[in-house]
């Protein structure tokens, strides 16, 4: 029987073959596909999660470079992943470019964007924190007030040694020595829902992306009083049937000044920013495996009353059916974190 050369550490699944890697991580991780590069005969490997609100810490090892790739499901939680190797690299393809984590560098991706993802370098050891995409486009809604329509085209590659890298660095490495080994952090769910919000507020406004250049604008936009008092209306009355000349009323303007103001300061209409937060409403209750309630509830509950009208809004704000999103919810529910 070959020697397993692992790392002492504390991985919850471990082998010594590529073919047993594979069967495994098939298992945790939905459609998986892999190869090694090169030959792998006595293929040794680890692999241990620990799970905490909207973050899991994955710490993986194997002995020889290989290259996979994963096909989201409609069970397949959309995450962020950082991407910190404490030894060799890891890579990511989109299309013909490529993105790497390495010595003083982090890797930021989407895991329902890469065509193929590489494990490079002897001896490989790799830690990689995974937020909630939810808790991102949460983040997004908040600072740039409209949901996210597409990607995020976030980028990739982060140089730890810039401020913004090694803050972000820092926290993402605060976190993982938090949740590892059932380090502090999973037993105060109050501080690793505040840390998680916080990784994720830093990435949206430090790392670049296609919606950077609206940081700068932001500032400068502050909404005269009758628009904010319209948005304040219409997030008390998010579930009501409200018209926009009720929300004029509200607002003391008319609807023609609501409408300008709104396209001065909001670069929407009112109608379309109502929808915006009735769209966010509902998908935070899709996204939560605790809420029991069908889609056309849902869907009713927050002021669509027409399904397909409501489902093409959706799918074109997020990019997904909202069944599926409810699907995926329920599937976390059931068999835990997948990525």
């Amino acid at each position: 029987m070959p020697e397993d050369n692992t790392p002492h550490f504390s991985f919850r699944f471990r082998g010594s073959s590529f073919d047993n890697m594979i069967e495994t991580l098939g298992g945790a991780f939905g459609a998986f596909s892999a190869e090694p590069v090169g030959r792998a005969r006595d293929f040794h490997w680890g692999i241990d999660l620990a799970a905490s609100g909207n973050a899991v810490l994955l710490s993986g090892y194997h002995q020889d470079e290989f290259q996979f790739n994963i096909e989201p499901t409609s069970t397949t939680a959309e995450y962020l992943s950082l991407v910190i190797p404490r030894n060799g690299g890891m890579g990511v393809t989109y299309g013909g470019r490529t993105a790497e984590a390495g010595p003083g560098k982090l890797l930021l991706y989407n895991n329902f964007e890469p065509n193929s993802v590489l494990m490079h370098g002897q001896a490989n050891l790799i830690d990689e924190l995974l937020i909630n995409w939810s808790v991102i486009l949460q983040t997004v809604g908040q600072i740039f007030e409209k949901p996210l329509n597409g990607s995020l085209d976030l980028l990739p590659e982060l140089d730890l040694t810039t401020p913004a890298g090694q803050t972000i660095g820092n926290l993402a490495a605060t976190m993982m020595h938090g949740m590892r080994d059932d380090g502090p952090l999973l037993r105060s769910p109050m501080a690793m829902a505040n840390l998680t919000q916080a990784l994720a507020d830093l990435v949206v406004r430090l790392v670049p992306h296609r919606l950077s250049h609206l940081l700068d604008r932001k500032p400068c936009l502050i909404a005269p009083r009758h628009v904010r008092r319209a948005i304040e209306f219409m997030q008390a009355n998010i579930n009501q049937p409200i018209t926009i000349p009720m929300v004029a009323e509200a607002a003391g303007v008319s609807v023609r000044a609501l409408q300008t103001g709104f396209r001065a300061f909001r670069d929407t209409s009112p109608a379309a920013y109502l929808m915006t937060l009735r769209l966010q409403a509902a998908r935070q209750d899709l996204l939560d495996p605790g809420n029991n309630q069908a889609v056309n509830e849902i869907c009713l509950k927050w002021g669509f009353f027409h399904f397909g009208r409501f489902s093409a809004a959706y799918r074109a704000a997020y990019g997904e059916n909202p069944s599926d999103t409810k699907k995926r919810a329920d599937g976390s529910r059931y068999g835990g974190p997948r990525r």
